[in-house]
């Protein structure tokens, strides 16, 4: 096995996914241990981060801000430590949807219609733009944080109040009635699709975390040459963006078949619930194997 040398496990953090990564984090040091790794957890929130340079590698199991947006990855590079991950400049434009959907409109990448709005917007602009029910979205928070499906103007003027006070930056995003899947991505291959069926309206924060009877569906039921076609797309929607390392691309699929880009992930969960380990199982990649292939791919970027 290659010599990694001293291995952080950089979890936990201060944003609201805090309690996420701490179960990814723990889950992470563990398989390390398991392989005979030399490693250690890291909690930026509870040790001086300066510290990070006495590692040779860093596996990122932060999620949300202040682990996926850029500032930790700039950082280590600062300090010229490897990293799990996609560098800085993509990091920070896969956490803002709202940059993540403008590149890939601008180069044809398929995503719901989307609109910024402020406590400007009118209620009528955006039904008339992009219809009922449709979403919103914190620019900047994952987990689907923040994020609800609007039916009536008083829920949308509740809810955009809430949701402004988690990101200055809000997006209403057009409903795609439908199934929703993700591709799992790791060192430049796709995993199998997994389709989600939640038992909740729609894939929110309790549905990811906290219930039990979400459907993880692997393989996802889509016909094989169209599956392949959307997981080359995922790919290049990811790489689009500049990501690399391992991340995650979320996409929606209508009744008519048209597939829609959502959301790319670039520091995925890594917890009993998580989609990531879940693609690698159904082709026989074990959860100890998922994290030294994604281990393998740390370096300075």
């Amino acid at each position: 096995m290659t010599n990694f040398g001293k291995v952080a496990v950089l979890m936990g953090g201060d944003s609201n996914e805090r309690a996420v990564s701490l179960l990814s984090g723990n889950a992470v040091f563990h398989a390390l241990k398991r392989l005979g790794i030399e490693t250690e957890t890291f909690d930026p929130s509870e040790r001086d981060i300066e510290e990070i340079k006495t590692y040779d590698r860093v596996f990122i199991a932060l999620h949300g801000r202040g682990g996926e947006d850029g500032s930790m990855q700039a950082f280590l590079k600062s300090k010229n430590v490897a990293y799990t991950g996609s560098n800085s400049a993509s990091s920070a434009i896969g956490m803002d949807k709202l940059k993540t959907k403008l590149l890939w409109r601008s180069l044809n990448i398929s995503t719901p219609d989307f609109l910024q709005v402020t406590e400007k917007t009118s209620y009528a602009d955006i039904v008339n733009s992009i219809g009922l029910p449709f979403f919103i979205k914190p620019s900047n928070e994952g987990s689907s944080i923040g994020i609800d499906k609007i039916k009536n103007e008083q829920q949308y003027k509740e809810t955009f109040l809430k949701t402004s006070k988690i990101d200055a930056n809000v997006i209403v995003e057009k409903f795609v009635d439908g199934e929703e899947y993700t591709v799992a991505i790791v060192n430049n291959k796709t995993l199998p699709v997994i389709k989600i069926k939640p038992s909740n309206e729609f894939y929110d924060y309790e549905a990811k975390y906290l219930k039990d009877d979400t459907q993880y569906i692997c393989p996802s039921g889509i016909e094989k040459d169209k599956e392949d076609l959307i997981a080359q797309e995922a790919l290049e929607a990811f790489k689009a963006i500049g990501c690399s390392s391992w991340g995650r691309v979320d996409f929606m699929m209508d009744q008519q078949g048209h597939h829609y880009f959502i959301e790319v992930n670039t520091s995925p969960g890594m917890t009993s619930h998580s989609l990531v380990p879940m693609a690698a199982k159904e082709i026989g990649i074990n959860f100890d194997q998922l994290v030294l292939e994604i281990l393998k791919t740390a370096d300075v970027k």
